[in-house]
């Protein structure tokens, strides 16, 4: 029975450093956590950057790549020289320490668990780097390039690195036994409240919502789409830690759940506009892979068909509800589809981990809790702290850019030119 004692046995040898030495390493789980590492920075470089590329129009292609891989090596930098330490260093309740700056006391003998430490770091590393360009989504096709920069750099380290060190590190919200296998809060409920407040604070694309903005190119989004199914096996999978049945299950819930989203999702607008979409058979599949997320490794296969369900059903109309009502330019939909699923996912864990639920049962409760309502409880707390927490932060960050780069926004020229031309002098396409 998978619980939270578990989960989080391996953390602990990075986060108390005096049991950062386990006996020997485990060639098996060593390997599997190499293969997953390579799969979660594959959803992001190529797979997150084809996906949201192939959505913009053609004018602002390039500028998403470029975004993405700019955020994959800030990030990347930013976690060597202190993230990963404020997030898994032994610290507090609320913030890790300075022990692992810089990958201080880490080499190639240097253990987390049974598999090497610089490869936990780097495994961690690749979340860091998908988180913030998840957000890339909200503001696409309207940001300065050195806002964006600014933004996600100040973000990481005030708002994700706290939110890892409370779930993942040891922190608060740990104590309490919150379930979140593989970032449905840390990831998912951050980058999608993020992105709202992002696209709340800059406002609409010049023309939203009265002029159509279709995307250029769904051959791309469709491939990075596939893309992305593929790599969450190592998202959800790796973060097992270890190449056992765990992992096998966790896999097996982020596919049925993802199938199960796309079929909800494709039949929802087969019957609402008489015909499914690609579109959204892939944002389907997207929905479920974030909703499934933090539950993966805690629910059944039933459970996780159950909560791929839900995830199309209940983001689809989120989807609708900002676009059309609300009118919100969340560009690429990034908070319905990953927000509003993390949200779903991480509050559905509750119920979908009982063992009390014959076909659809999963493993049980966090140590300590002993019913649906008392994990829901522990899910609710973690998950609105995380919301108001996130939102509030992501707020003052985007203020605090706007003084500094002389506005979030580019001018509505270069806006209606094309951030490829505009911020890169370049061109997606010579034809």
């Amino acid at each position: 029975m998978l619980n939270n004692k578990l989960l989080f046995s391996c953390l602990a040898f990075v986060a108390f450093p005096e049991l950062a030495f386990a006996d020997e390493l485990n060639g098996a789980n060593t390997a599997w956590i190499l293969s997953s590492t390579a799969l979660v920075l594959f959803m992001t470089i190529p797979g997150l950057s084809m996906f949201y590329a192939g959505l913009v129009r053609s004018k602002n292609v390039l500028s998403v790549f470029m975004q993405c891989f700019a955020i994959t090596g800030v990030a990347s930098v930013l976690w060597f020289v202190v993230g990963y330490s404020l997030a898994f260093g032994e610290g507090n309740a609320w913030i890790g320490d300075f022990s692992r700056l810089m990958f201080s006391g880490i080499d190639r003998s240097t253990l987390a668990g049974d598999i090497p430490e610089s490869l936990f770091a780097m495994f961690q590393m690749t979340f860091a780097i998908i988180t913030p360009a998840l957000i890339v989504g909200a503001f696409a096709e309207r940001m300065k390039f050195s806002a964006m920069l600014l933004f996600s750099a100040i973000w990481l380290l005030a708002v994700y690195v706290p939110v890892t060190h409370w779930v993942w590190g040891g922190g608060w919200l740990a104590s309490l036994g919150i379930y979140d296998f593989a970032g449905g809060i840390v990831v998912h409920i951050t980058a999608g409240v993020a992105a709202l407040v992002a696209a709340l604070v800059l406002g609409p694309r010049k023309g939203f919502p009265n002029t159509a903005m279709p995307p250029h190119n769904l051959t791309m989004t469709i491939a990075g789409a596939g893309m992305l199914w593929v790599g969450w096996f190592g998202f959800n999978g790796g973060s097992a830690l270890a190449a056992n049945g765990d992992a096998a299950m966790a896999i097996l819930a982020t596919h049925l759940s993802a199938s199960m989203g796309a079929l909800t999702w494709m039949f929802i607008e087969w019957k609402k506009f008489g015909k499914p979409s690609a579109l959204g058979a892939v944002t389907g599949m997207v929905a479920g892979l974030g909703t499934i997320t933090p539950a993966s490794g805690f629910v059944g296969p039933g459970g996780a068909l159950i909560i791929g369900l839900l995830a199309g059903f209940v983001c689809f109309y989120a989807t609708q509800f900002i676009k059309r009502v609300l009118k919100i330019d969340d560009s690429l939909d990034v908070f319905p589809v990953h927000g509003v699923g993390g949200i779903l996912g991480s509050l559905a864990v509750a119920i979908f981990a009982s063992t009390q639920l014959g076909v659809f049962s999963g493993y049980g409760f966090a140590e300590g809790i002993t019913s649906i309502s008392g994990q829901l409880s522990t899910q609710a707390i973690g998950v609105a702290t995380t919301i108001a927490f996130t939102a509030v932060s992501t707020y003052v960050i985007l203020k605090l850019v706007s003084l500094i780069t002389g506005g979030l926004r580019v001018d509505e020229e270069d806006e209606v030119m094309g951030l490829d031309v505009a911020s890169h002098e370049e061109t997606g396409y010579n034809l």
